[in-house]
C-alpha cells in the first residue's frame, strides 16, 4: 500500500490523499478538491485513478469530483444518505473499499462534523487512518454545518478511541499550529503539546508530520477529558461547570471553546 498526501496550499487547507497498488498502480483518490494536483501527482508515480471517495458532503471535499471523474472516468464512492450527487457505490460501516489487488480500506461510520461522515481505515502494519473532518492533529471537526457534538464525542469514545495507538491519522486539512495552541490555552502544563509546537512551527506542510493516535491522547485536548488542569482551566472559562464533569460535557465544552477561539 502506497500513500501520497498532498498539501493543498489553499485557503481551506486541504490535504488530500492518493492509496495506490504497487502490484497494479490502480489508485484511489480522497476527497480531491484541487484534482489538477491529484491528476499531477498520480501521473508523476504512474498511477491511474479508479476511484474517488468522499468522507462527507461539504463542498471543499466534494467540489473536484465532477472534473476528477471526467477525467479519469473513475467510480464515485461516498457515504449512504449523504447529499452527493453521481455516487456510484454508497457506503456505510463494515464495507471493504478494494484497490488493485492488495489494498483494502475498512468503512467506519464517524458522524458528528456532519452526520453522514465516513472514515477510512487500513489494517495494515501500522494501522492508517484517513479521517476526513473528524479528527485533526490536535483537534477535532466543528459541528456548524448539520453536525452535533455530543453525537462526535460518542465517535471520538467508541470509534477512533479504542483503535491501536500506532494507527497514523490523515485529516483532511493541516489545523496543527492553531490546534495545539488552543490545547496549550487549555492545558498550559502539557508539555507533550508544547514539545510538539515547537519542533513543528515552521515545518514544510509539503512534508506535513503525520502523527499516531498515541501522539494524539497526549496532545489533543477531545481525548483529555479526564485531564485535572484541563478542567480547572475549563472552569475558569465555563463557571457552571461542576467539579467533576462527565466526559461528554468536557468535550462539548471545549467544542464550544474552539468554536469562537
Amino acid at each position: 500500500m502506497q500513500v501520497e498526501q498532498i498539501w493543498t496550499g489553499n485557503a481551506y487547507c486541504n490535504f488530500h490523499y492518493l492509496i495506490a497498488c504497487p502490484e497494479t498502480n490502480e489508485c484511489l483518490v480522497i476527497d480531491p478538491l484541487e484534482y489538477t494536483q491529484c491528476l499531477d501527482r498520480a501521473a508523476e508515480h504512474g498511477w491511474t485513478i479508479t476511484q474517488v471517495v468522499n468522507t462527507h458532503e461539504h463542498g471543499d471535499h466534494i467540489g473536484g469530483n465532477k472534473p476528477m471523474i471526467k477525467a479519469t472516468g473513475a467510480a464515485l464512492l461516498a457515504p449512504a444518505r449523504a447529499a452527493i450527487s453521481g455516487v456510484d457505490r454508497p457506503l456505510s460501516a463494515g464495507d471493504i473499499v478494494r484497490v488493485g489487488s492488495s489494498v483494502e480500506l475498512e468503512v467506519l461510520d464517524t458522524p458528528g462534523h456532519t452526520m453522514t461522515h465516513i472514515s477510512l481505515l487500513a489494517r495494515t502494519d501500522p494501522p492508517r487512518l484517513f479521517c476526513g473532518d473528524t479528527l485533526f492533529n490536535a483537534g477535532a471537526g466543528n459541528c456548524h454545518n448539520g453536525g452535533h457534538p455530543q453525537t462526535l464525542y460518542r465517535t471520538f469514545e467508541k470509534q477512533l478511541k479504542p483503535l491501536p495507538d500506532n494507527t497514523l491519522v490523515y485529516p483532511g486539512h493541516d489545523y496543527l499550529i492553531n490546534n495545539l495552541n488552543f490545547a496549550l490555552d487549555r492545558e498550559p502544563d502539557n508539555a507533550a503539546a508544547r514539545a510538539l509546537l515547537d519542533q513543528i512551527f515552521d515545518q514544510d506542510p509539503n512534508q506535513a508530520l503525520v502523527t499516531t493516535l498515541g501522539q494524539e491522547k497526549q496532545i489533543n485536548p477531545f481525548f483529555r477529558l479526564d485531564s485535572p488542569s484541563l478542567i480547572a482551566q475549563l472552569r475558569r472559562a465555563c463557571p457552571d461547570l461542576p467539579e467533576s464533569p462527565e466526559p461528554q460535557t468536557v468535550f462539548v465544552k471545549l467544542r464550544e471553546l474552539r468554536n469562537r477561539w
